[in-house]
């Protein structure tokens, strides 16, 4: 099950974008171009779709429709967020969403359609919204006495998973309150005390085994709730003292943890797997190895994992094809996107062999960055 389409209309740095999703994606452009505020469109129906969530929270929780709406947009005031998706059924599934704000700065639906092959399951305004335009506060996608006929849908997005494991907040001791699966690791390990200890031990052996290339050191992991109730990762490490090797999640590194995250988030779900910069804290030699991980996950899960990076060493793995990566470049009217295997001398290059970094990543750097080496002089 998979997004094979994304197509945005003033959303955020995006005047337009019609981009076609592989089951790997790389998201690939320089600083600010929007690699995260594409991730952040998959984002927001999975949080549309939340039976806690919904359209007014997802809004909200961006800090309104004014702060959504692209900076380039003009006459066509609307957000509109389009995705072909494929649930495995041998349909091609559609789902289309336009919103505003009214004069209350609410949000408030445009359009909303659903199809799945040939047959129109969805179409709003309909004659239930012209009677009562408060109904257009809120999504048919959210609703579950709504979207009946269309849930596999819904369901399909409010399991999309999202992760940018931030290490000091999973180290956090209140890390967990007011949290419910927060990308950013608040509640991580309350995620991981949820699952059920057999899956839970299952997961930590496979992990742990994965671990060690990267942490030689590190002999097992367990979670253990302390007398407060608060969970707790440990990791044993090799000692000559052998009951002094045990560390919690404050003493363990900072690319320990992340890379323990994205292990995680890779045996967690078989839902797409949204994934910001996972290079960040880990070894270049762990690095090179994600791609393959990724590929590997895919096979085995049908898992569509879509990730953003600056990652020279990511993007040398010589499996990643042109069609798999998408090359954002900011311009005067927003951020335009491309697949790198459309641009002529990108799909040249990697013809004559050049991997998708050195034939991708010299197009997407800043023309001027040189002189930041002369940053010291002005001082």
């Amino acid at each position: 099950m998979r997004i094979t389409h994304l197509r945005l209309k003033n959303w955020r740095n995006f005047l337009e974008a019609d981009a076609p999703l592989e089951q790997r994606v790389f998201l690939v452009g320089p600083n600010a171009a929007g690699k995260s505020n594409f991730l952040d469109a998959i984002r927001f129906l999975r949080d549309v779709a939340d039976a806690q969530g919904g359209l007014q929270r997802a809004v909200a929780s961006r800090r309104g429709v004014s702060q959504i709406r692209s900076l380039h947009a003009r006459r066509y005031p609307n957000v509109m967020l389009e995705v072909e998706v494929d649930l495995g059924d041998g349909e091609s599934w559609n789902y289309r969403l336009e919103f505003t704000q009214d004069n209350q700065r609410r949000p408030i639906v445009k359009t909303e359609a659903v199809t799945c092959g040939s047959k129109t399951l969805l179409e709003r305004p309909n004659s239930d919204d012209k009677k009562d335009p408060a109904l257009l506060t809120q999504t048919h996608l959210e609703q579950v006495n709504t979207n009946r006929e269309f849930r596999e849908l819904a369901d399909f997005f409010s399991k999309i998973r999202y992760l940018h494991l931030v290490p000091q907040l999973v180290r956090e001791p209140d890390r967990s309150t007011g949290r419910v699966n927060d990308p950013f690791g608040g509640d991580f390990l309350e995620q991981l005390a949820r699952v059920p200890s057999k899956t839970l031990n299952s997961r930590l052996k496979r992990i742990t085994s994965a671990l060690r290339v990267a942490v030689p050191q590190l002999q097992e992991l367990d979670l253990k709730r302390d007398e407060r109730g608060v969970p707790h990762l440990q990791g044993k490490y090799k000692h000559w003292r052998p009951n002094a090797g045990w560390q919690n999640e404050t003493q363990l590194s900072d690319g320990t943890l992340r890379l323990l995250g994205l292990l995680w988030a890779f045996v967690d779900g078989t839902a797409p797997l949204l994934l910001e910069e996972p290079e960040l804290s880990l070894h270049t030699a762990v690095v090179r190895h994600i791609p393959q991980m990724m590929a590997r996950v895919s096979r085995k899960n049908d898992r569509q994992v879509i990730v953003s990076t600056h990652s020279a060493d990511l993007l040398g793995d010589e499996g990643i094809g042109g069609e798999e990566v998408l090359v954002l470049k900011p311009l005067k009217e927003g951020t335009q996107v491309d697949v790198a295997k459309s641009d002529d001398t990108i799909r040249a290059l990697l013809e004559k062999g050049s991997s998708v970094a050195e034939a991708v990543i010299p197009r997407t750097e800043p023309s001027d960055s040189r002189q930041l080496a002369f940053f010291g002089e002005a001082l």
